[in-house]
């Protein structure tokens, strides 16, 4: 009898059917409040709701469900001013469970009707996803915003374009701000995406079976924020699928900004000097007074590593686990937590790096050399009827006289060029110019300046269309 009353005195869901309390080490590693705390907040929004749709299914009376209401009002509150679990605490909804039975009495006992942890846990988790990726979402959009802001200042900048890490062409330095923009834009979509995988509510599906009691599901959804509900109760307790698209979500971003993040290190380098990082974006060395590091940016390069690994650790969780609800699943919030944690530290210290950098517009246009325009030569004799390939080889035949001279294209002679093809004329010239080269690239999505405008006022439309 005493080994009876002890489990019944931890305030445990399920301690009935056993004779015994469970085993100190087992109460270590199956406790998971610790982690699962921060659901709370939807924990108690869902059972408020749960609470109204058993008075539909004729469990409750009005009467009853508004005690139990006012009740999980009345925990949230404590919650929020401090309160803490207790060693018996074996996850967030049997502390919430054990407080609701402090403040509303007996009658507590009667919210779990119809109802599982499984279907409880699946739905707090979902509930949470969604309001998470509003939040990271809106984050996205402020860096989307200062990448906007910045490339709109930095129209009549030019600088060279990288491929292979090799100066390919030179580009309007708004254009390549704006490629980052676009990445961050496909992000945003992802994460909408994710928030709609989420947005299915499998509340009433019970452990595996679907709940007893017919309550109104569709109706619960919608006073819940969900736009569907789960057609299977088995599938719904045990998909986490939403899960993975979230932290697939995250990952992707995670890889946008660390490309950013290792643009703006290379550029903010001695050897490139294109950007000066501000002092309130800027750490220090304990040993060289010099020193200006990006850390921000640096930690940002490094976080695919750790959210890419969180959503592994998922995917290799959910693997080969049997259908319906498993004790597996008590990690999938670990990866959750820790990518969400991440990112939402990650974006305003990006954000606010991008915003305070200094371009040196001067150092950009001096990196731009005349060999960078060697496809505009080509350009030139293509528009004089010359095939592409012949054009690029008497290119080609240019580039190299010019390395072995040790000189750019530009300090060729008149004659070097009328060898390479008797086409080229006096004005070919005028084609190692930044400029005219990148007049010529008009088309959409490319680096003229009529084009970067058009580009600019699209990205302009996307950051309303998001708000």
């Amino acid at each position: 009898m005493k080994k009876r009353s002890a489990r019944a005195k931890s305030h445990q869901l399920w301690g009935g059917r056993f004779a015994a309390a469970p085993h100190p080490s087992l109460e270590a590693v199956n406790r998971s409040i610790d982690v699962d705390f921060r659901l709370w907040p939807h924990d108690i929004n869902l059972s408020k709701a749960w609470a109204t749709a058993l008075v539909g299914a004729r469990v409750l009376s009005r009467v009853e469900a508004t005690k139990i209401q006012r009740g999980l009002d009345r925990v949230a509150r404590r919650i929020r001013s401090g309160n803490k679990p207790i060693r018996t605490d074996e996850d967030v909804h049997t502390m919430i469970d054990r407080l609701l039975h402090d403040e509303s009495g007996s009658v507590a006992s009667r919210l779990h009707t119809g109802r599982s942890r499984n279907d409880q846990v699946a739905t707090a988790s979902r509930l949470l996803v969604m309001h998470e990726l509003d939040a990271v979402t809106q984050l996205v959009e402020e860096l989307q915003r200062t990448c906007h802001k910045r490339a709109a200042g930095l129209l009549d900048a030019i600088m060279p374009a990288y491929t292979h890490m090799q100066r390919a062409q030179p580009v309007s330095a708004a254009h390549w701000m704006l490629s980052h923009f676009w990445a961050l834009d496909r992000d945003r979509v992802r994460l909408q995406a994710a928030r709609v995988s989420a947005g299915v509510m499998p509340l009433g599906s019970g452990a595996i079976a679907g709940s007893a009691f017919r309550v109104n599901r569709t109706r619960l959804a919608k006073t819940l924020g969900f736009h569907s509900i789960s057609p299977n109760s088995i599938d719904a307790v045990g998909d986490r699928d939403f899960i993975a698209d979230a932290l697939y979500a995250l990952t992707g971003l995670a890889t946008h900004l660390s490309r950013l993040a290792e643009d703006l290190i290379l550029f903010g380098s001695s050897e490139f000097g294109f950007v000066r990082f501000a002092d309130a974006f800027s750490t220090g060395s304990s040993m060289m007074p010099q020193k200006r590091n990006p850390d921000a940016l640096e930690l940002a390069r490094s976080s695919p590593a750790r959210i890419g690994g969180d959503l592994f650790a998922l995917l290799m969780m959910l693997k080969g686990t049997p259908s319906g609800y498993n004790k597996d699943f008590q990690e999938d919030k670990r990866a959750l937590f820790d990518a969400l944690d991440a990112i939402t530290l990650l974006l305003p210290a990006v954000s606010g790096s991008v915003r305070t950098l200094r371009f040196d517009r001067a150092r950009m246009r001096a990196a731009v050399s005349s060999s960078m325009m060697a496809t505009d030569l080509a350009d030139y004799l293509v528009r004089r009827r010359v095939t592409f390939r012949e054009a690029h080889g008497a290119v080609g035949s240019l580039v190299r006289q010019a390395e072995l001279a040790q000189v750019e294209l530009d300090m060729l002679g008149a004659s070097v060029f009328r060898s390479a093809h008797p086409l080229f004329a006096s004005a070919a010239r005028r084609e190692l110019n930044a400029e005219s080269s990148l007049s010529h690239r008009e088309i959409p999505g490319g680096t003229g300046p009529r084009a970067v405008r058009t580009q600019l006022a699209q990205a302009a439309k996307r950051v309303r269309k998001s708000r």
